[in-house]
């Protein structure tokens, strides 16, 4: 049988009872300053287990055109449906599935909280899955843990391992401590810039 935190009516009754602590209310700031240097607007952009979508509404209110959040709570996708069209957001799709089954191809891929919600035993799966869905020169960007926590989920990590875990499958740009982190998290967090392999 698997953990609860595995589940899709886990993840649903979180969300159902308000019980989203790494929700911080808007877009975290390190993600918004990796966003505001970006230039190609039409870049086609994938953010997993996305929720809240923060960050989605700030690309999309920022002039990005593709823009795809994969969530596996039904609650969540309702809810962001709601929330773009009171916005008239017409650049965000929405798809309420598991990420490991998704299919598609993108050229930058946002990690925020997505992978501090998976066991560690899926993290090898998460990183193959991740390389499988970039395109050729296709980029992963986002947060980590830094920290390890003594109740889970969120699971944490440590530099070193993860370092270990991305090589397999991507050329580590940059992984180092956050000089911008929001105050709770100040710390604890990593910035990481992953592009995927050429394998030829």
């Amino acid at each position: 049988m698997e953990p609860d935190f595995l589940s899709k009516d886990y993840w649903n009754n979180r969300y159902a009872e308000n019980a989203t602590g790494w929700n911080i209310g808007k877009i975290s700031t390190p993600l918004k300053g990796y966003i505001d240097q970006l230039t190609n607007k039409s870049c086609s952009i994938l953010i997993p287990g996305g929720g809240n979508g923060h960050e989605a509404i700030y690309l999309a209110e920022n002039g990005f055109t593709d823009i795809t959040i994969v969530d596996f709570s039904p609650i969540a996708i309702a809810s962001l449906e709601k929330i773009i069209k009171q916005k008239s957001i017409s650049s965000i799709h929405l798809i309420c599935a598991d990420f490991f089954e998704l299919i598609g191809s993108y050229d930058l891929i946002i990690e925020q909280t997505f992978f501090c919600a998976l066991a560690p035993q899926l993290r090898e799966a998460y990183i193959k899955k991740m390389a499988a869905l970039l395109r050729p020169n296709g980029k992963l960007v986002g947060l980590l843990f830094n920290i390890d926590f003594k109740v889970s989920p969120p699971f944490g990590g440590k530099l070193s391992d993860y370092q270990e875990q991305f090589a397999k499958h991507f050329e580590i740009i940059k992984m180092e401590p956050c000089y911008n982190s929001i105050a709770p998290r100040a710390g604890n967090e990593l910035f990481f810039i992953c592009k995927l392999k050429n394998l030829k």
